[in-house]
């Protein structure tokens, strides 16, 4: 799981760096990506540190479902979740994660560019 080294993710729920914090529960923190690439674009975070979200689902699949459960209350948060939303796990350097505590990118509030278009 853990390499013992703190992560960036993990002063945010501390408190240690702060953040604009949309919802947080027992298991999960969310909060605005500092670099938005979309006019709704919040992390959501487990408090628990796992890499990535395979690492995630192998080892505690109630808390992904915990993950997915905080998208979901984000984008009615953000009143988004009508109008649609995308939910993006980058997983590994080649995908862009940069932050090895895994963390889903809830992204919306503005027509988004297709994704998987060939796909009807």
């Amino acid at each position: 799981m853990s390499d013992g080294a703190e992560t960036l993710f993990e002063r945010i729920i501390a408190g240690e760096i702060p953040a604009d914090v949309v919802h947080q529960d027992a298991t999960t923190f969310a909060f605005r990506d500092i670099n938005p690439q979309a006019r709704v674009h919040v992390l959501v975070v487990p408090r628990k540190r796992y890499r990535n979200v395979g690492e995630l689902a192998a080892a505690d699949p109630q808390l992904l479902a915990d993950v997915l459960s905080a998208c979901r209350k984000v984008a009615e948060l953000e009143g988004i979740g009508e109008s649609g939303y995308r939910v993006v796990f980058n997983t590994g350097a080649d995908a862009g994660q940069t932050v090895f505590h895994v963390h889903a990118h809830v992204l919306g509030g503005e027509q988004l560019a297709l994704f998987g278009s060939g796909h009807r």
